[in-house]
């Protein structure tokens, strides 16, 4: 599979979070960094059920085009869930649980994907920077 591959995935797996409201919603290209994955898509969920169905919906999506997870971790209590789809890592998080770990920290050094129109002005619309301005 190739890059291009996977950060389409990234982005579809974006427009899912997207779609069930993901907050503060970031893509980062650690291609180069890491030989784990090639893209982090890392975003936050207000509740556990929030978490759980931001989770639900990037699986399905995709499932869709006939991508299943290598693994998925914390779908029951919805804290933090991880899905691994090899070169694509998709963290959700409750806010608490995302500032304790700190992943964009851990993984500072990786530029972020700018993410095409509509998603873009999507995921600021689900900042929560922006809405505490």
């Amino acid at each position: 599979m190739t890059a291009a591959d996977g950060l389409t995935k990234a982005l579809r797996c974006a427009a899912a979070a997207l779609d069930k409201k993901a907050i503060d919603l970031v893509v980062l290209d650690v291609r180069g960094l890491t030989a784990i994955t090639d893209y982090l898509l890392i975003c936050t969920g207000r509740s556990d059920r929030q978490v759980q169905a931001i989770a639900q919906a990037v699986d399905e999506e995709l499932r869709k085009v006939g991508q299943r997870p290598l693994a998925i971790e914390g779908l029951t209590r919805g804290q933090w869930v991880l899905i691994d789809f090899n070169d694509v890592v998709v963290h959700v998080f409750q806010k608490p649980v995302r500032e304790f770990y700190d992943l964009e920290r851990l993984w500072e050094h990786a530029p972020e994907v700018s993410l095409p129109e509509p998603l873009r002005s999507q995921a600021l619309g689900f900042s929560s920077k922006t809405a505490a301005i």
